[in-house]
């Protein structure tokens, strides 16, 4: 690598693992030279959001040849989803990702990719978070200045739907239901506006608020749903499809910064594999999860069954543009114009 380690900012070690003795745990058959970046996240290994933090760590080490390695923690190891925003914007971590509402936290204009209703089909919304769109371009810029991170990548992670432990057509039947909502005001937002009230609730609490019912619901891609086997306490699934998510993934800028042309090179590659892969591992299988789901005693309640999506969409985005409107309306324009 170019440069010694003296060369770095202390945060920017820090970002690399150094402050763990990283460094000294890299395999033998890796050069003198290499270096270890840590990654944290939330996720279970067997989501496609674990998995492809693990595909990322692999593609890395083939693009460097072995010399650039990325040691992977899933399952909130190192902190829950805001203290993982947090860790990788201090240095403390590398890596991690999240959603774009949880990167919001380190810069408010992020939130408000995760809009509702605001992408016209996953094609849209994955050439609107391409780094070299010009949104993200923008954005990026932004969040390096305010929080010392950067956006190295996003992939599909799944239209959101609502699951509960009763048949929802309307918001109306949501009246008085405490919902979960990831614990940022945009999703917060979404589950008001769907008629529910909102409960902010970390994810790694999820499943022990629903089956003590702190929380009569959540919503969440299907690929989620069923990996975390949220079937097991939850009976019901709306197909309310009321966001299109991305996850971003986001590195600590000292680290890249850090990191010489051969291992930025090697990022950049592993992190278009990987964009590419995952996106095609959500899409292939949504429509399977959710017929797997039936197979496992949920009920599934799209439009054909009656769910008033029209109707959804109408409430939520009332109160979106009450309350985020003036604050987003330029970005959003911008977000709409791409093609």
């Amino acid at each position: 690598m170019a440069g010694s380690i003296n060369s770095f900012t202390r945060r920017g070690a820090m970002a690399l693992g150094l402050g763990a003795g990283a460094l000294a745990m890299t395999p033998r058959w890796a050069s003198a030279q290499s270096v270890t970046l840590r990654y944290g996240h939330n996720n279970e290994p067997a989501s496609v959001a674990g998995a492809q933090a693990d595909w990322f760590a692999e593609a890395v080490g083939k693009h460097s040849s072995g010399d650039l390695l990325v040691e992977v923690f899933p399952s909130s190891q190192l902190g829950k989803l805001q203290e993982l925003a947090e860790a990788a914007s201090l240095g403390t971590i590398a890596l991690t990702h999240n959603t774009a509402g949880g990167i919001g936290s380190l810069y408010e204009p992020f939130a408000a990719l995760d809009t509702p209703y605001l992408y016209r089909d996953v094609d849209h919304l994955m050439k609107v978070m391409d780094v070299n769109s010009p949104v993200m371009q923008e954005l990026n810029e932004g969040l390096v200045a305010a929080a010392n991170v950067r956006v190295i990548y996003a992939h599909y992670f799944g239209r959101r739907n609502l699951t509960a432990n009763k048949a929802v057509y309307s918001p109306a039947d949501l009246a008085g239901e405490k919902i979960r909502a990831v614990p940022f005001p945009i999703y917060q937002t979404a589950i008001e506006g769907m008629g529910a009230a909102p409960v902010p609730v970390d994810w790694s609490e999820v499943p022990t608020a629903l089956a003590t019912g702190v929380v009569a619901g959540q919503e969440n891609p299907v690929n989620v749903i069923l990996n975390v086997k949220l079937y097991e306490v939850q009976s019901h699934l709306m197909l309310t499809g009321h966001m299109a998510n991305a996850e971003v993934v986001v590195m600590n800028e000292d680290a890249w910064q850090g990191l010489s042309d051969a291992h930025k090179e090697a990022v950049t590659a592993a992190a278009s594999d990987i964009r590419d892969r995952a996106t095609k591992a959500i899409q292939d299988n949504e429509e399977k999860e959710t017929e797997e789901l039936r197979k496992l005693g949920m009920t599934v309640i799209g439009p054909e069954e009656g769910l008033e999506v029209d109707a959804f969409r109408d409430s939520v985005s009332k109160l979106v543009d009450e309350r985020f409107g003036e604050k987003y309306g330029d970005l959003y324009d911008k977000i709409r114009a791409i093609s």
